[in-house]
């Protein structure tokens, strides 16, 4: 087709027709609200990183629940922010089963029973030293000690089940890491329930906001070890087909707005469903921008989380769910 033929602008003419022909929607049914707990009660810490986002109490944590469910949100995910005083080497609180996402996940399950509840299942919120597992004796390499790690990790995820998620979320990027949680679900009988794999996550800068919010900065050395290169696009696609081969349900990408060309090549090979990450520095920066004047700050947000689902994600994690499911509510469908 060549102009003067074919005039693509006669599509565009009006909202109606720009409707007619969207290739891509934005839906609430899209969204997934991320919930940092703390210790407490009636409690609520704002986010200095996170303009609009608080730690929040257990109680409080139902309240935002309650507030997804009549958005429409269908899921949250939660994060546990203990008390420093219970962390310690290996984290063993976050398979404490009074742990405090163990307590928020039974009490939104009490209020919201259809609310759908996703677990983070990792260990730098709970160590004393950050890092996302078992760390290996001085010397050793790489920082965490894999297989060590993958013990532990069965626990965490047997816990959470026991507590109510309808799905658990591994995020640590250890090697094995989805066998290791499917195996310790189906020997304590809980085969229904599923893993959200984080399986290409990348040592991303944009993670900053979120180590403030959640007291997970590494207190030596980094992550890269465990966490991918951003120069690599094969290697997810690799990590994505042996998390699958060892039973996720879904496959996640994180972050989301750098790594658009890493959802679009896993969406073309893989038939899971995938999910991505929108970070918190993706959100910090947004909310920041607009702030200053220099961004509409709706038609920013509308635009991001559908870039991320033109891109071919399913589901989207990110701070920006509430306000996006009022928009969409309200009948706003484009940026």
């Amino acid at each position: 087709m060549q102009f003067p033929e074919y005039r693509p602008r006669r599509m565009r003419r009006s909202d109606g027709l720009r409707r007619m022909v969207r290739e891509t929607n934005l839906s609430v049914d899209n969204l997934i609200y991320p919930l940092f707990v703390c210790p407490g009660k009636d409690t609520r810490r704002p986010i200095s990183s996170l303009p609009g986002q608080d730690q929040v109490s257990v109680d409080q944590a139902v309240e935002e629940a309650k507030r997804c469910q009549e958005l429409g949100i269908p899921g949250v995910i939660l994060f546990g922010v203990p008390d420093e005083k219970r962390k310690d080497a290996v984290g063993s609180e976050a398979w404490n089963e009074n742990g405090l996402v163990q307590q928020a996940t039974r009490a939104i399950k009490r209020t919201c029973p259809e609310l759908v509840v996703l677990v983070d299942a990792c260990f730098d919120e709970y160590t004393t030293h950050g890092h996302c597992g078992v760390v290996m004796p001085e010397g050793g390499w790489p920082d965490v000690d894999n297989d060590a790690t993958l013990e532990n990790l069965g626990r965490v995820v047997v816990s959470q089940a026991k507590a109510g998620a309808d799905m658990v979320a591994p995020s640590g990027m250890m090697d094995g890491f989805v066998t290791a949680c499917r195996e310790a679900l189906d020997e304590a009988g809980f085969e229904h329930i599923g893993i959200m794999a984080y399986s290409a996550k990348y040592a991303s800068c944009f993670y900053g906001p979120f180590r403030q919010a959640a007291g997970t900065n590494a207190g030596f050395g980094h992550r890269k070890s465990y966490q991918m290169d951003p120069a690599n696009g094969h290697e997810a696609l690799r990590e994505v087909t042996l998390d699958v081969g060892e039973g996720a349900d879904v496959v996640m990408i994180k972050p989301a707005l750098s790594y658009l060309d890493v959802i679009a090549r896993v969406r073309d090979d893989c038939d899971l469903p995938i999910a991505a990450y929108n970070v918190s520095g993706e959100y910090a920066m947004l909310k920041a921008a607009a702030e200053r004047g220099w961004l509409d700050h709706d038609r920013a947000m509308l635009e991001v989380l559908l870039s991320i689902r033109r891109a071919g994600a399913d589901m989207i994690l990110t701070y920006h769910a509430k306000e996006a499911a009022t928009l969409l509510r309200a009948g706003r469908r484009e940026a």
